[in-house]
């Protein structure tokens, strides 16, 4: 039972009704230095304070958070999150857990009814839809069938869930991705509950779950042992963090972005230093980012290395829930209840940080990350050079400039310069495919009935606008829309051998675009909606045409991939592309016309029009100004109303799945997917004592930079 040892219980009246608080002002009255603390630490502080009851959250966890002090520390401290993201992939596991305890309630004579989850949880699909049709109307439909076909056993599993649990949710297939869904729609910023109100926090069973940071919700991604913990009201115990302050000046200069900041970003923390740490930021140059442009940031917070990236709430925050569609209601009680808690952004220059690091954001540079970390930062005007650079040291290869490969395209008149919609799953017909070596290099030169183009090293195979990082982000969407449609003015087009993905996050990102006429232009260039989900950012592009794939791997070829995500980890993308660049949806555009990674966009031209002419990146780039005017008359809280009344309907195919009305779920003993958990067979009553592990032996003894996270 919760117990309020510091007599801290205030009353706050909002929206016509009173809602008790722990109160951090009347903690700084009894003269503990409350101003000090980061924001962050505050809402961990307040988390300890309400959830205090001497058995799992103890007077030390509780010690231990309210004497935070910046130095390193070794004491526990204890958080129970408000809520509990999951997506399908790491999620399911926890959901057969607690339908597992269900059956051995039943086989035990009790009622399984009564085991749900304590606190809310969001389950998103979005990890399972693959890039198999792409370039065509119909993509988007047609991956969602191919979708349900592999999954059938799973989503049905999880619709039963549903169905059966208390405090459990489930955003069907194709609605989006689900931080961005958090971002957008779930994320409160402040919770009413039981006559209570306090931060919205949340763990979740994906490492971006700190996207929603930027809306000044505390999140962060855990393992499945630790979620489930979660979900069944037990704390997350972990060692009191310190916190590196992130101090921002200046604003982005016109032809820079979010994305260009958050890839230098990653690379300033992870020469510093910031595993296990949290990040707080501040500064004057806070008040020039948007929510979208802090929620880009946040979401790359586990390739920063640290646990959490953190934005205070304040007047941006408040105006992101308003354009979002959020009550009115609610964006008062965020607003007094952060105010009369002192988690307000405020007296910022008062706080006492483990270590500053600042970065003056006027001096951001068009930026990619890779060829396989998101850390290792290349200026755009710097990415031929080091390309070359990486032929050599990586592959043993001599570079050879394209205008000595012989590079063309020809393309037949009578088929427009147009190409027929790309269907991976079936051969092109009539494709010939020939390799030749001229200087040392090895190009291979693919035609068919239509046209003939080569490939090479440094040849753009996969061209993705994916991943909640940036489409979650209106300027750097409608900034993409429009690097097409100015692409079209000047008669240029993608290369034939560029495989193109748009993979929103959710649905008002094709709203707005279709609003604002961008979306042909995108459609135009290849870049057909082919999903509402992770795709290419966690390895799902789905094979490559199989005369580009046949000549990549007969080849050797060192092909690259562009994409807007948040990780390039080798082969993460697909296994046949080594390279692999993250970027701004602008750039993927820019790049998916070059047709390859090995150019200076900022001095070489991307393509050649009809005439002959030569077309550079500041011919097709839109103005900041350009942006803005678009985002002002496209962008309405409506489209969020539209989208999110409608978040759990899914579409027919989601309807139709047929489960039954049983508490208990029906175990298919043929299932080689959906099993259940053998660990809660024959439990005992009483808990066993614990026994010391003896003897262990190290698995696996690995270097540096090895992750299971591709």
């Amino acid at each position: 039972m919760q117990q309020d040892i510091y007599n801290l219980k205030k009353i706050l009246k909002a929206n016509n009704e009173e809602l008790t608080y722990y109160s951090l002002s009347e903690l700084e009255n009894q003269g503990h230095n409350i101003k000090k603390l980061p924001f962050s630490v505050r809402i961990l502080l307040e988390n300890a304070l309400r959830n205090y009851d001497d058995f799992s959250v103890t007077k030390d966890h509780l010690d231990a958070i309210l004497n935070w002090k910046p130095a390193k520390s070794d004491k526990d401290i204890a958080f129970k999150p408000a809520r509990v993201l999951m997506q399908d992939f790491t999620g399911v596991p926890a959901v057969v857990d607690i339908a597992s305890l269900r059956s051995e309630m039943a086989r035990k004579d009790g009622d399984a009814s009564k085991i749900n989850p304590l606190i809310p949880v969001d389950l998103v699909i979005d990890h399972s839809v693959q890039v198999d049709y792409f370039a065509a109307q119909y993509a988007y439909q047609q991956n969602m069938e191919e979708e349900y076909k592999r999954n059938n056993e799973r989503y049905t599993f999880l619709k039963w869930a549903q169905k059966s649990f208390n405090n459990f949710s489930v955003v069907p297939p194709g609605m989006g991705i689900c931080h961005q869904v958090n971002l957008e729609y779930f994320s409160k910023g402040a919770i009413a509950r039981n006559g209570m109100v306090f931060p919205d926090t949340l763990v979740g069973t994906d490492s971006h779950t700190p996207m929603v940071n930027g809306i000044g919700v505390v999140a962060w991604g855990v393992g499945g042992i630790e979620a489930e913990a979660a979900v069944l009201g037990q704390p997350i115990y972990f060692i009191s963090p310190e916190v590196i302050g992130l101090k921002l000046t200046g604003k982005l200069p016109v032809g820079s972005t979010a994305t260009d900041l958050v890839l230098t970003i990653a690379n300033l923390l992870r020469k510093y230093g910031v595993v296990g740490k949290f990040v707080e930021v501040f500064g004057p140059g806070l008040d020039n980012l948007s929510v979208p442009d802090r929620a880009t940031i946040g979401n790359m917070s586990p390739e920063f290395g640290c646990t959490i990236t953190y934005f205070p709430i304040d007047g941006k925050t408040l105006e992101y829930m308003r354009s979002s569609n959020r009550s009115e209601e609610q964006i008062q009680l965020v607003e007094d209840y952060c105010k009369a808690n002192m988690l307000w952004r405020k007296d910022e220059d008062e706080i006492n940080y483990t270590d500053v690091l600042e970065l003056d954001v006027s001096t951001i540079e068009p930026s990619v990350a890779g060829p396989k970390r998101p850390q290792d930062k290349i200026l755009l005007k710097n990415l031929k050079e080091k390309f070359i650079e990486l032929e050599h040291t990586s592959f043993g290869r001599k570079y050879i400039e394209p205008s000595e490969r012989e590079e063309a395209i020809v393309r037949w008149k009578e088929e427009g310069g147009s190409q027929p919609a790309k269907q991976p799953r079936n051969p092109t017909p009539d494709v010939e495919i020939e390799a030749k070596t001229k200087n040392g290099l090895k190009t291979v030169w693919i035609s068919n009935r239509s046209q003939k183009y080569m490939l090479s090293d440094g040849s753009v195979a996969i061209a993705a606008i994916t991943s909640c990082t940036n489409t979650s982000n209106p300027f750097v969407m409608i900034g993409a829309g429009l690097v097409a449609k100015k692409a079209r003015e000047h008669g240029i087009d993608v290369k034939p051998w560029v495989k193109t993905s748009l993979a929103p996050g959710s649905k008002v990102v094709t709203d707005y675009l279709e609003k604002a006429d961008l979306l042909k232009d995108l459609e135009a260039l290849q870049f057909h909606l082919v999903g509402y989900g992770c795709t290419s950012c966690i390895g799902n592009s789905g094979p490559l045409p199989p005369e580009i794939s046949k000549a990549v791997e007969e080849n050797d070829l060192i092909v690259t991939s562009v994409l807007s995500g948040n990780r390039n980890f080798e082969a993460r993308i697909h296994p046949q592309v080594k390279m692999n660049f993250l970027m701004s949806p602008m750039l993927v555009v820019a790049f998916a016309i070059a047709g390859r990674v090995d150019i200076d966009l900022t001095s070489e031209p991307l393509a050649t029009d009809h005439n002959g002419r030569d077309i550079f990146l500041k011919d097709i780039w839109p103005t900041d100004d350009e942006i803005h005017k678009v985002m002002k008359k496209v962008l309405s809280p409506n489209d969020f109303k539209k989208n999110y009344d409608e978040i759990f309907d899914g579409n027919e195919i989601w309807q139709n799945l047929e489960v039954t009305d049983d508490k208990i779920y029906q175990w298919d003993d043929e299932s080689t997917y959906i099993k259940e958990a053998p660990f809660f067979r024959n439990l005992s009553e009483e808990p066993k004592d614990l026994k010391n592990i003896e003897d262990a032996r190290a698995l696996l003894v690995l270097g540096d930079s090895i992750t299971t996270d591709h």
